[in-house]
């Protein structure tokens, strides 16, 4: 995403761009010596820094890590790893204004440890919009948050123009798809860990595209139980049962291959350094299964030998376990050799990543996510919290042939559209115009698309998105003319009317003036005067010298409009004109380019 949507780096110059990035790093041991490489988000943030942005970096670590105790600690580290001085930034906090003013180019800025606010985890909108306060770009970067919801990966995304993946988080992304891609087969998925119960969900989604199943790991024992082979009653999670015995069903049905451990290394509990092999329905009361036994390895790496794609995801070993076996050990070095056969292998989970990292022969086709979390929740069919902030940020390509019956005709675009009855009688009284909704509210759109259907229209529709990062994404793909824009009382149901003018970002005003038509209108109007002045005044300011008001004092008219032009009122409209209250209004036009009026003269 990073690379679509900022490809041109001059739109990157000057802007403060904050980068949440996962603090793993800094938990990484210092003997080991990838980590200046392994860092997820060095080249998002290079990549910012060497086009002209303002760095801001956050995130959360660890407060019993000794080494990173304060905030300065940490910016001294990251300095290090992306030879740029970084800069500690006191600027978050409920109780305090922000001091995120006057930053320096030069310098990339580390604000203070998340962890220290509980603001964070309760997705504080006051909390977001104090983190996103002076910000203009949001970069997410922290993709093993991406199944949380958190105020500095899902509600900054509210307040920041535009919201953007960074080069980890997207290239993680890619990792989820190539997952839930089932075109290269044997497919055959390594399911270690436990917490059946919890995960059962998964396997359904597994089912529509594996063709074998290896049971590792206590979740082992859970689908041995269900099997019916004898298993110690100690290792058996009963709740899991029924779920147990439904996998085992749908894979039988759909004719899955499932293997499960025929043997095991187990330990002794009266002398733990003793070691022994025994086979699965035979393990003694005073022995606990540590490992793999070779038999079952033996079996396992069999049947992955003619696979073309597979997933591992959790250890192999058990919460027992014990150094001196190494049967996952052994798993990776045949991993390594499919992977040389061009089978397409996917590793999930701290414990199976790490082990592959130590391998010193190459693992070409080889992908690896360290937060196995984020994957199950992908697997259960759920949707990332993260990721979703950042689809409203950039929806998906619209055909406009299915969403117009003319596609060709003039556009009209209401920005904060509510419950759509301004647009839907618009749409009903003008044949010959298309009618678009944009609107934060997915409830309200809802409804609204509902109208559209019941009502038969042809020529409205709406879309649930924050306009002030996608309009320009949005509108710019549309084929005919955009000839009207809209901002109607910003925000009518918020307390302070200070907040109702935060849609009103310059990339906004820009893209509106950019993508209007010649003699085109942009139509402002609210019921608070400080609100409308401010509206005005911004996009005489950032109107690019393309906008004239269509009506002046200097001309001997009233600062405002009287009336409504249009002969429609939004329901606030007539909320406020019951009420007696005035409205204020103003209307824009966008003037000729001078090039062409030139060129029009000469002709």
């Amino acid at each position: 995403m990073l690379r679509a949507h900022l490809s041109i780096r001059e739109e990157l110059i000057g802007k403060v761009v904050m980068v949440r990035f996962d603090s793993n790093i800094l938990l990484k041991p210092e003997s080991d010596q990838k980590i200046q490489s392994d860092f997820n988000a060095r080249f998002t943030i290079k990549y910012l820094y060497d086009a002209g942005a303002k760095v801001i970096l956050v995130s959360d670590w660890d407060m019993n890590n000794s080494e990173f105790l304060c905030q300065a600690s940490v910016a001294d580290f990251l300095t290090e790893i992306l030879q740029l001085q970084v800069v500690p930034l006191q600027g978050i906090s409920c109780n305090k204004p922000s001091k995120i003013t006057d930053l320096k180019k030069e310098n990339v800025y580390l604000l203070e440890n998340l962890s220290d606010f509980k603001e964070e985890v309760a997705n504080s909108l006051e909390f977001a919009t104090e983190l996103s306060s002076g910000v203009d770009i949001f970069v997410n970067d922290s993709f093993s948050q991406s199944h949380k919801v958190l105020a500095s990966t899902v509600g900054i995304t509210r307040f920041c123009y535009a919201c953007i993946a960074g080069f980890h988080f997207e290239e993680r992304l890619s990792i989820l798809k190539n997952i839930a891609e089932a075109s290269r087969k044997p497919y055959f998925a390594i399911i270690g860990g436990g917490n059946f119960y919890d995960k059962a969900a998964s396997f359904e989604f597994l089912a529509s595209r594996c063709q074998g199943f290896v049971f590792v790991g206590m979740m082992a024992f859970q689908v041995m139980h269900a099997l019916g082979v004898s298993v110690p009653q100690n290792l058996v999670d009963h709740k899991s049962f029924n779920k147990a015995l439904d996998i085992v069903r749908l894979a039988q049905d759909k004719n899955i291959e499932i293997l499960y451990p025929k043997d095991f290394w187990c330990r002794n509990k009266c002398d733990p350094k003793q070691l022994q092999v025994f086979p699965s329905h035979g393990i003694l009361d005073v022995w606990v299964p540590v490992d793999l036994g070779p038999a079952s390895l033996d079996e396992v790496c069999s049947s992955l030998a003619n696979c073309k794609k597979i997933l591992w995801i959790g250890p192999v070993k058990f919460v027992d376990s014990n150094k001196c076996t190494n049967q996952a050990s052994k798993l990776v070095e045949v991993l390594v050799q499919l992977s040389q056969s061009n089978c397409n292998i996917t590793i999930v989970g701290n414990t199976a990543c790490q082990l592959v990292s130590q391998e010193r022969s190459p693992m070409s086709s080889t992908s690896m996510i360290e937060n196995a979390s984020v994957v199950w929740e992908f697997l259960k069919g759920r949707k990332l919290p993260g990721v979703m902030a950042l689809d409203r940020a950039y929806p998906s390509e619209i055909n406009w042939k299915d969403v117009y019956s003319d596609p060709a005709q003039p556009l009209v675009v209401d920005i904060g559209s509510g419950n759509g009855l301004f647009l839907l009688e618009m749409a009903r009284r003008r044949q010959d115009l298309n009618f678009l909704g944009l609107e934060i509210n997915e409830k309200l759109v809802l409804r609204c698309l509902d109208s559209v259907l019941q009502l038969g229209i042809k020529n409205g529709h709406f879309i649930a998105t924050n306009a002030t990062s996608t309009f320009r994404s949005i509108v710019s793909t549309y084929p005919g003319e955009l000839v009207l824009v809209s901002i109607q009382c910003p925000n009518p149901d918020f307390n302070k009317p200070e907040h109702r003018w935060r849609m009103l970002q310059r990339s906004l005003i820009e893209a509106v003036v950019d993508l209007l038509a010649p003699d085109g209108k942009v139509f402002l109007q609210s019921d608070v005067k400080a609100v409308a002045m401010r509206m005005k005044e911004q996009f005489l300011r950032h109107g690019k010298g393309k906008l004239d008001l269509m009506h002046s004092q200097s001309n001997g008219q009233s600062e405002w409009l009287e009336e409504n032009p249009f002969g429609v009122r939004s329901d606030w409209e007539r909320h406020v004109l019951e009420r007696r209250d005035p409205m204020y209004r103003m209307m824009f036009s966008k003037s000729h380019d001078i090039n062409e009026i030139s060129a029009a003269n000469d002709m």
